[in-house]
């Protein structure tokens, strides 16, 4: 039996889901039973009936999935599979924000702690952090952890005054694109597609700025396509669209999202490793931040 076969043996004796970010290796895509965007996960995290969910990803989206199912059980192959960008926000900071702008609202990225979620009203993802805000009544709102993707919500909602939180949080994959970048691929006759923790000056000279689930929905619009996000999208967008060519730096590389293999997958089906458990006072504020935000999706 190959490694495969048992992990899809093992997953229907254990009554286990597979989530996979877009991220993961080919080998994990290929055998997770969701592969999508941040949303797409914590979505399907609500609504699976399965008793186990094994998440493929980083903490925070093993985290999420857990306060969303309380109840289940939620493993993550390799818990030392972390986010750079959530580490660039604590609650401290958070709280102490708040202090200086008592009337603002605190929209938090997905791509956070537990904890910070916690202090938070409610959390967003790149696929729906401009619907988010424009939901608020509040007109200013602090925002964190991407400062990147705090600029792209200020432009779409020009209305509210967004403040980011920390001013230089940031994705190290995704501001490593450059114009340069850009503006070479463009001459060969690519169309550019972004996602919103790029540069804001990379944003701009983009054909289209969105998450990776957006990717996936706009992907058929044209025949080549340079993407600015993480390596492995580009596995994801040829497997959906073979006819397609999407063109992705080599070097794109989230290290962590890169840590779990199929043995670690089938390691943790085999020995329901690793457990995610979140303290309770932490899990009834952020479970309601992460639900607020599904219910304005809905």
């Amino acid at each position: 039996m190959t490694t495969d076969e048992e992990i899809r043996k093992l997953k229907e004796e254990r009554n286990a889901l597979i989530l996979a970010h877009n991220y993961q290796l080919p080998e994990i895509q290929d055998v997770a039973d969701i592969v999508g965007d941040s949303l797409e996960l914590a979505v399907k995290a609500s609504e699976a009936q399965e008793s186990v969910l094994i998440v493929c990803g980083v903490l925070f989206m093993a985290e999420t999935a857990k306060l969303l199912s309380p109840e289940k059980t939620v493993l993550i192959p390799v818990p030392d599979a972390g986010c750079p960008l959530a580490d660039h926000l604590t609650p401290e900071m958070v709280l102490e924000a708040r202090k200086k702008h008592p009337d603002a609202a605190v929209v938090v990225y997905v791509n956070s702690t537990a904890a910070v979620k916690a202090v938070a009203d409610i959390t967003c993802t790149s696929a729906n952090a401009a619907d988010v805000v424009r939901s608020l009544p509040e007109k200013t709102i602090l925002f964190g952890p991407d400062a990147n993707l705090a600029s792209f919500v200020q432009k779409q909602v020009p209305e509210k005054d967004i403040i980011p939180l920390p001013p230089e949080g940031h994705c190290y994959v995704h501001t490593a694109f450059t114009v340069d970048q850009v503006e070479e691929a463009r001459s060969h006759g690519c169309r550019i597609v972004c996602h919103p923790e790029c540069r804001p000056e990379v944003q701009e000279i983009s054909d289209l700025v969105t998450s990776t689930g957006g990717m996936v929905r706009h992907a058929d619009e044209c025949d080549s396509w340079f993407v600015c996000t993480e390596r492995e999208m580009g596995y994801r967008l040829r497997s959906l669209y073979p006819d397609r060519e999407f063109l992705l730096p080599e070097d794109a590389v989230c290290e962590d999202m890169k840590k779990t293999k199929r043995e670690d997958l089938l390691r943790s089906l085999q020995n329901g490793v690793h457990e995610v458990i979140i303290d309770e006072d932490v899990l009834g504020p952020a479970k309601r931040a992460v639900e607020r935000m599904i219910r304005i999706r809905r």
